[in-house]
């Protein structure tokens, strides 16, 4: 279990007494017109509005109150009793790891969006040699969660057993399954379009001149591999006219989703004569460009490279990645919207929702070599 924030209510400023215990600060003890004051000017409001907030009176702006109350945080001062938020339970949020960064940032649009339902996210990430995805569910439901969130687990893999997400249906906790697909499941799936975006990132390199374009993606047990496969074949097919077997067999090279299997995947496609490869995620393609550079070939003007996700901090490499930007938000809020009408007891139909990706141009592509002609 990697994190479990506090619940409803955010700590007060605390200090030391002698022999080591701390005491709170209180809004309303001591200099309460000073610390009206200090309230009033972190939340740019006057020191009136502040108290009217305080004493819960009418009158006040909601996002106004919201500001006040942040305020309140920041300072470290104790929210009055009537203000504290009541926690109405907590949710637990399973990701495979930490270590790409598309994970944390999705985490934290479903931490914030839990957050603002009264709910407390509880964090609980899976590591190598560390826990399994059943334990985790089983510490989780041990402390009494109101529901689950998943995300890239094992109802992606076509090889596991689905019949522990029937068990968890069995003991009557809400799930919702993100990144993945089995028919075998009876509950809501939020996923991205990965054929949708196999297809915008083949039509932006053939517009570009490339005609020997690789794919490189981690093991093919995995819905979202095969979606990706898929989308890529029939774009080759349409585009270039290629034949199915031809481009799967010549052109798709699986590996691991690290930076690591990156640089192994496309050094095999780099080899096979492919000018341009399409990446399964970030990591991977930054892999695929340092495996262009340890071949001596520029990375957009002789091999361009193509990732998935846009995560944080991605349009600042050398160069800046092209890549398909995953939908993150809207994912994430569509898994709370929708696991908390499980949990309200009106769920939504146990069927997948699909979001569209979209194509990130950056400094990562280029022409085609021999093909400069082209923008």
């Amino acid at each position: 279990m990697t994190q479990q924030p506090a619940s409803g209510r955010t700590p007060a400023r605390t200090r030391r007494r002698a022999g080591g215990q701390a005491e709170t600060r209180p809004v309303q003890s001591g200099a309460v017109t000073t610390r009206l004051a200090d309230i009033a000017a972190q939340a740019g409001v006057s020191e009136a509005t502040v108290s009217r907030v305080l004493n819960g009176k009418p009158g006040v702006a909601a996002t106004t109150r919201e500001s006040v109350l942040a305020a309140l945080d920041v300072l470290g001062y104790e929210r009055p009793v009537r203000l504290r938020q009541r926690s109405a339970g907590l949710v637990g949020l399973i990701t495979p790891e930490l270590e790409n960064p598309i994970f944390p940032a999705l985490a934290q649009v479903i931490g914030q969006a839990l957050t603002r339902q009264g709910y407390t996210p509880v964090l609980a990430t899976q590591t190598p040699g560390g826990s399994t995805e059943d334990e985790l569910t089983e510490m989780l439901v041990d402390r009494g969660v109101a529901g689950i969130i998943y995300v890239s687990g094992l109802h992606a893999d076509t090889n596991a057993d689905m019949q522990r997400y029937e068990q968890l249906r069995a003991q009557g906790v809400p799930f919702v399954l993100v990144d993945g697909f089995s028919p075998k499941v009876q509950a809501p799936f939020i996923s991205p379009d990965d054929r949708a975006a196999m297809t915008l990132a083949v039509t932006h390199l053939v517009s570009l001149g490339h005609t020997r374009i690789g794919l490189a993606l981690g093991p093919k047990r995995f819905v979202p591999v095969q979606r990706k496969i898929e989308g890529f074949v029939r774009t080759m097919q349409d585009q270039l006219g290629l034949p199915a077997e031809a481009v799967e067999t010549e052109l798709v090279q699986h590996s691991l989703y690290t930076l690591e299997g990156g640089q192994a995947a496309a050094t095999a496609l780099i080899d096979r004569d492919c000018t341009a490869v399409v990446c399964a995620s970030d990591m991977m393609a930054l892999g695929a460009i340092r495996a262009a550079r340890q071949r001596g070939l520029e990375v957009p003007r002789k091999v361009s490279v193509v990732g998935f996700d846009d995560s944080p901090l991605i349009a600042f490499t050398d160069p800046p990645l092209t890549t398909i930007r995953k939908p993150v938000p809207a994912m994430g809020q569509a898994a709370v919207r929708t696991l908390l009408e499980e949990i309200g007891g009106t769920p939504a139909p146990h069927s997948e929702f699909v979001f569209m990706p979209e194509l990130v141009v950056r400094g990562s592509t280029a022409s085609a070599p021999g093909d400069r002609s082209r923008p």
